[in-house]
């Protein structure tokens, strides 16, 4: 059975991007980087927008406010380029453009339920806030995952994650800091129906 992580990078204010920021806002380092270069091979699952986003930065479109990429961000787009990618999306047309991406226009809580139950590897979000809260409601997440960069964006930033979610209980089962600055947590959810009566003992 295929193992499902929603994988974020945020501010610490929890916006995924914000305008006229970087890649990484800027503030990747030597040891994140490294730690990305050894996560495992995994299919990317996405909606339209993550999909027309990133397809664009892999044809060469440049992010707002900046007039090249960075090495970082080309290194970033070209491994998902070579990484499998499952789209879902009612709106796209075939065939995508971007290389080892795949659509698929069925319900995306069922097709990655069948996808998990049938499969043997890392199921991985890229971005997709509508995605991934649709799937952890369903209850199909095993691992969340979350990168904060020690920004906050009040002023400029953008896609807000988890406005629309549910309560969730995070029982933590990784952390780690990189460059002295940027934190990982990494928990397995549990959704709630409601808030908890008591604590745990």
């Amino acid at each position: 059975m295929s193992e499902l992580l929603v994988d974020f990078i945020t501010s610490l204010d929890g916006h995924a991007s914000g305008e006229g920021w970087p890649g990484f806002w800027g503030l990747e380092g030597p040891e994140y980087l490294a730690w990305l270069g050894e996560q495992p091979e995994a299919t990317h699952l996405m909606g339209a927008n993550t999909y027309r986003q990133m397809s664009g930065f892999a044809a060469g479109k440049v992010p707002n406010g900046q007039d090249e990429f960075r090495p970082e961000e080309e290194a970033s787009v070209d491994e998902l380029t070579q990484a499998s990618k499952v789209v879902f999306s009612s709106s796209l047309e075939e065939p995508l453009t971007w290389a080892n991406s795949t659509l698929v226009r069925d319900d995306a809580v069922e097709a990655v339920r069948a996808m998990k139950s049938s499969g043997s590897g890392l199921l991985s979000t890229i971005g997709s806030l509508s995605l991934c809260r649709s799937l952890l409601r369903a209850g199909l997440v095993d691992r969340f995952r979350v990168v904060m960069f020690p920004v906050i964006t009040g002023a400029t930033g953008e896609e807000r994650i988890y406005d629309g979610y549910p309560d969730v209980a995070l029982e933590m089962i990784e952390h780690r800091t990189f460059d002295g600055r940027i934190q990982l947590v990494e928990y397995e959810p549990r959704v709630l129906e409601h808030p908890p009566l008591g604590f745990p003992a």
